[in-house]
């Protein structure tokens, strides 16, 4: 009798620890999850942008399908985490995916999330029925620099203490500066260069070095679903560049917008919708 008893509070502790991790396993992304239907939608966000940035969009398709919308650990003003890096965030939405039994969904990603929907769907093949990679690229780097090569255990600490070193008016002063070159909206400006500035200087100084080093042309070759790509309109005068670091993606439908520079949910909103709408269908 007392060995069954032993057995049995063995197993209720055994429970109770998996039940206590199942609830304290951190993702590095908060999400909000909206809309009821069949299929699924996960918006990822660009480098240090909230969630937020995907609200006209989500607002047009919650009605028709479930969205979890991401902001990514230590950008816009959500807490860090330690060890961010394009690959964990990568694994980690995977494994969100896995863990939440969401069926085949559709990933939806601006700018660096562009870059990690392309990453998810070509390591994880079997777990994406769709992707739209808004405005990216397999390796940004390569577009300035056509023999760059990625470098392995590349060391971001000379990029991070840049970032941390800056005053906050100076940072601010930078991306007050830089934000006009990717977004043509003037009413949006003072809400993303927020973001930027609300965003954790560690994380930013070192997603943006590791984000410049990454190098997926290759990789995407062992994409199987269907693949939307959207560029701004300035891309299209650099049209056999970009769609040369594609070549390797055999279901991409490149589409380039007529109007406004990076943020195009923003700048050719018309356009962007209907794209989505017709790729979605």
């Amino acid at each position: 009798m007392k060995k069954y008893i032993i057995l049995i509070i063995a197993f209720l502790f055994s429970a109770l620890c998996l039940n206590v991790f199942a609830q304290t396993k951190q993702f590095p992304f908060e999400v909000l999850k909206t809309g009821n239907g069949n299929q699924s939608i996960i918006f990822i966000p660009g480098f240090a942008s909230s969630g937020d940035v995907w609200n006209e969009t989500r607002a047009t398709f919650e009605n028709q399908f479930t969205c979890y919308t991401l902001t990514m650990a230590g950008f816009a003003g959500r807490k860090p985490q330690p060890n961010a890096s394009f690959e964990n965030w990568k694994n980690g939405i995977a494994s969100y995916i896995k863990e939440n039994n969401i069926e085949k969904p559709i990933l939806i990603g601006h700018s660096m999330g562009g870059g990690i929907a392309l990453a998810i769907a070509a390591d994880y093949p079997d777990l994406i029925s769709k992707i739209v990679v808004v405005d990216a690229l397999p390796c940004l780097a390569a577009l300035s620099d056509p023999n760059f090569k990625s470098k392995m255990n590349n060391d971001c600490s000379s990029m991070v203490n840049q970032m941390t070193g800056m005053t906050n008016d100076q940072f601010y002063d930078m991306q007050k500066k830089t934000m006009p070159r990717l977004l043509a909206d003037a009413s949006k400006l003072d809400m993303v260069v927020d973001w930027s500035v609300k965003s954790d200087r560690t994380t930013f100084g070192q997603m943006y070095c590791d984000f410049y080093n990454i190098d997926l042309r290759e990789r995407i070759a062992q994409i199987k679903c269907p693949t939307l790509i959207l560029l701004e309109s300035y891309f299209i005068n650099l049209k056999p560049a970009i769609e040369d670091q594609y070549k390797n993606l055999k279901t991409a439908n490149f589409q380039y917008a007529t109007n406004g520079l990076h943020f195009i949910m923003y700048d050719d909103t018309a356009w962007y919708l209907e794209q989505l709408s017709t790729f979605l269908k």
